[in-house]
């Protein structure tokens, strides 16, 4: 091969220590050296190793390794470098090159050098006007460094030359063959590369100038170049070049495949392109319309017709005129057509009549539930007040205008009451009462305020909040809506929904609602808005003032048996496939499933139980049985099994010994019966309280204890008892949490019970809060805890004088079945729950009203 057949394709373009190799047309010069290596004059290294001097001035190399038998382009610019050619070509023109290590340091030293690298003799030289020398060196034989000599003006080492180790064999020929056919492929994937080249590489026969000629044009790291080089034997620096060139064909098929499908992909876009172009032309000739001005033409028939505001109306043609300069093939494209169709999909307009019927009204109420007296009563309000206002317009209008405060014509009620009392249910009879469309959502464990007022457009599948979404889901913009679980809203970093809602409930604001994503406003004053609740305490303040609170409490004995006959049995008859004719299910029957099968303040588990009496009937039709027609009590407990519920027998068991009182709780799932213990051991004014119980229980313990211990002497207890003894409290269900001030008079009747040593009359509940004077003080939820003590069948409640009010919200016949001992000190308390015989005789009766709602 000719040597100046290969230099033909270098380009001296790299600096004195950065070399890089691609391939050019540019010719170096007519370069007469070495014109053929396998003739009798070619240098071989390992002969003529003995006519190299002893001593070479280095030249550092950065990014590069020279071969032997090779020849390589390199600029000099740094004066020492400069120094060292300039007194090298008046000489023998032979110079050291060696590689750098890091190829970022500038002026490397002895310690930055690779040991090995190769003898070589500078060809040609020429003068770059910037300063610069051009050099074309060819490499000759490998040496290796045996020690520095000198460092100024620059680099000199003695060397010592590495004999070339060429062998021969099938093994050594089938390598060389692989890394030529493996050259070839690589060339065949690299434009750049001439053909020549690879025709000069491809007929080379030495295996190491194979090796050697390969490796100076071939891409790879600086370390494998070297590794290249300090071989010793052929067949490993065939076997390292092998697998370089093998990794290299990866990544350049990788690189063309993934060439390709991007290739693909844009030629499919512009095919796409041409033909929406040539079927616009076609539409244009045939007197057609494109698509893209179809729709253009819909969005603004949408925009007439669609009765927006003027800001909204506004936006829209705002965005449309941007839609319609457009390709249709634009990104931004989809995003304005997706806003425009959210936008005029909305009932800017649609509203349906309501049915200001106030009697019908009040059948529908009346029909769908039993009881729920102030919620019916407040939404026959509503509606008799919107009568009139519509009687009234044109005078109304112009008598109260107001430009600051305006009018507010939206309703929010929040219904507050435990599970399964019909909170959900009653909003969707409201709705049909008053002719309107009903949707619902639940907001329990929502915790991004974007679910309320939506993302911005500028995040990718933006959409609008779940507030509009539903308003145009159901078509209409005064639709009843409720909202489920209002006090279950989460409040974490993600934000806080509970703030968003603030512009939803609020009859001021909500006329302007404006959503993230639409940014224009949207009124929500007709819409009458719905919250139900379990409890008051876990919404935020703000948001529960913008509601009109409606307390919904549980069901007494009767009503959730009236409740059963009418929509339970039925409902659950027709779930399970029987007819109304085929069972009957007596009061008895019903009443012994709400009384020991049940407890709660709802009737879901009730009607539970129903449905699975009637679950056992069709089972006894399947089975080709003749089933009950009539559902006695007895029936009841056949198919239910033994009773869940034994109030009676279990607080005459609990209270049979001293120390144990009947107190009255309020939960957010209606009111429950509290058993109080205390009990005395050996030990010195210890007392100690478990139970899961919160530091105003404990408080209240404490205050208790005081008051017991103020007046032992009026109680008939030993002073000096205390002072040997540990006293211990525990409030059973030691897992649920308890709080509050309510205990107070229970606890203070357990320990007077325990010290007296007299028993707790095991048919009187009580509540009440205390002072350590011994006065009993008001507290909440009278009604739920009433309906407990009833539904425990307990006969005497004792109660805070000041609470003899709150009797009013109780139905009459909890009130005929109990009685009510009214207490205003500790003494009348203790004389009550300490004493078989009560005097205190029923309430007289008082004129209705709302009672307390705070614990």
């Amino acid at each position: 091969m000719l040597l100046s057949e290969i230099l033909e394709w270098i380009s001296p373009e790299d600096s004195e220590f950065e070399y890089e190799q691609w391939f050019t047309n540019t010719p170096i010069g007519n370069s007469n050296l070495l014109e053929n290596q396998s003739s009798s004059n070619e240098l071989a290294p390992n002969s003529q190793a003995n006519e190299f001097p002893k001593e070479l001035p280095i030249l550092p190399l950065r990014g590069v390794v020279v071969y032997p038998q090779t020849a390589v382009p390199l600029t000099v610019g740094q004066p020492r470098s400069i120094k060292l050619v300039d007194d090298v070509v008046s000489g023998e023109r032979l110079i050291g090159l060696v590689a750098s290590k890091n190829p970022q340091i500038e002026s490397p030293g002895p310690t930055d050098l690779y040991q090995i690298g190769t003898v070589g003799i500078i060809h040609r030289l020429f003068r770059a006007p910037d300063g610069t020398i051009r050099l074309l060196v060819q490499g000759l034989a490998r040496f290796k460094i045996v020690e520095f000599t000198a460092l100024e003006p620059y680099l000199k080492a003695s060397v010592e030359y590495i004999p070339e180790t060429e062998e021969s064999g099938i093994e050594v020929e089938a390598l060389a063959r692989n890394v030529r056919e493996q050259f070839t492929h690589i060339a065949d994937m690299i434009p750049s590369i001439p053909r020549e080249l690879v025709a000069s590489v491809n007929m080379l026969e030495n295996p190491l100038q194979t090796v050697y000629t390969i490796g100076s044009f071939q891409r790879m790291s600086l370390e494998d170049a070297q590794l290249i080089l300090e071989y010793d034997t052929v067949s490993q620096k065939l076997r390292k070049l092998v697998n370089i060139l093998a990794r290299e064909i990866e990544v350049l098929e990788l690189g063309q495949k993934i060439q390709n499908e991007a290739r693909s992909e844009i030629e499919k876009v512009q095919r796409e392109y041409f033909l929406r172009e040539q079927i616009k032309a076609a539409q244009r000739e045939l007197g057609e319309g494109d698509e893209q001005a179809a729709e253009i033409e819909e969005f603004k028939k949408r925009i007439e017709a669609s009765g927006l505001s003027k800001e909204a109306e506004k936006q829209a043609r705002r965005e449309l005129d941007r839609l319609s300069k457009l390709p249709t093939a634009a990104a931004e494209y989809g995003v304005i057509r997706t806003y425009l169709d959210w936008l005029l999909s909305l009932p800017w307009s649609q509203m349906t009549e309501d049915n200001l019927d106030i009697a019908h009204a009040r059948q529908i109420l009346d029909r769908d539930h039993y009881g729920l007296k102030d919620v019916k009563e407040r939404i026959l309000e509503f509606l008799a007040v919107r009568k009139l206002r519509l009687e009234r317009k044109d005078e109304l209008s112009g008598e109260y205008a107001d430009q600051i405060r305006k009018e507010r014509e939206s309703v929010i009620l929040c219904f507050v009451g435990p599970p399964g009392v019909g909170k959900t249910s009653l909003g969707q009879s409201i709705a049909f009462a008053l002719g309107r469309k009903f949707i619902r959502i639940s907001l329990g464990g929502l915790r991004d305020e974007a679910e309320i007022r939506g993302h911005r457009r500028t995040y990718i599948g933006a959409m609008p909040g779940r507030i509009l979404q539903t308003l145009r889901r159901v078509e209409s913009r005064n639709p009843v809506f409720m909202m489920d679980e209002i006090d279950k809203l989460s409040f974490d970093f993600h934000g806080d929904p509970a703030s968003a809602l603030l512009e939803v409930l609020d009859p001021e604001q909500n006329r302007e609602f404006v959503d993230h994503y639409l940014e224009v406003p949207f009124d929500l004053s007709q819409v009458m808005f719905i919250t139900t609740a379990n409890q008051l305490e876990t919404i935020p303040a703000p948001l529960l003032d913008r509601m009109e609170v409606i307390h919904i409490s549980g069901y007494t004995e009767k009503e959730k048996i009236a409740i059963a006959s009418q929509y339970l049995v039925p409902r659950q008859l027709k779930e399970n496939g029987l007819r109304l004719e085929e069972i009957n299910f007596t009061e008895d029957s019903l009443k012994t499933i709400v009384r020991y099968y049940t407890r709660e303040a709802g009737v879901r588990n009730l009607e539970r139980e129903i449905g699975s009496v009637c679950r056992k009937i069709v089972t006894t039709l399947a089975e080709g049985k003749t089933p009950p027609r009539e559902i006695t009590k007895e029936i009841v407990e056949e198919f239910l099994g033994r009773p869940k519920y034994l109030w009676s027998e279990e607080i005459a068991r609990r209270t049979a010994s001293p120390g144990v009182a009947i107190g009255l709780a309020w939960t957010p799932f209606g009111g429950d019966v509290l058993f109080i213990e205390a009990t005395a051991m050996p030990g010195s004014k210890g007392f100690q309280i478990t139970g899961s119980v919160g530091k105003v229980m404990q408080e209240s313990a404490q205050a208790a204890l005081s008051y017991i211990r103020t007046n032992a002497e009026k109680l008939g207890i030993d002073p000096d008892f205390f002072q040997k003894t540990d006293l211990h409290l525990h409030i059973p269900a030691g897992s649920q949490p308890k709080d509050g001030p309510s205990a107070g008079v229970t606890i203070t009747v357990a320990l007077a019970s325990l010290l007296l040593r007299k028993p707790v009359r095991c048919d009187v509940g009580m509540t009440g809060e205390i002072t350590l004077s011994g006065q009993v003080l008001p507290v909440g939820g009278i009604k739920e805890k009433v309906l407990a003590a009833h539904r425990s069948e307990l006969k005497t409640v004792i109660l805070p004088k000041q609470n003899e009010l709150d009797l009013e919200d109780v139905p009459d016949e909890v009130k005929n079945s109990m009685q009510f001992v009214f207490v205003e000190t500790l003494d009348q308390v203790l004389h009550t729950a300490l004493d078989h015989h009560p005097k205190q005789t029923n309430p007289k009766p008082t004129p209705r009203g709302k009672g307390k709602t705070e614990k």
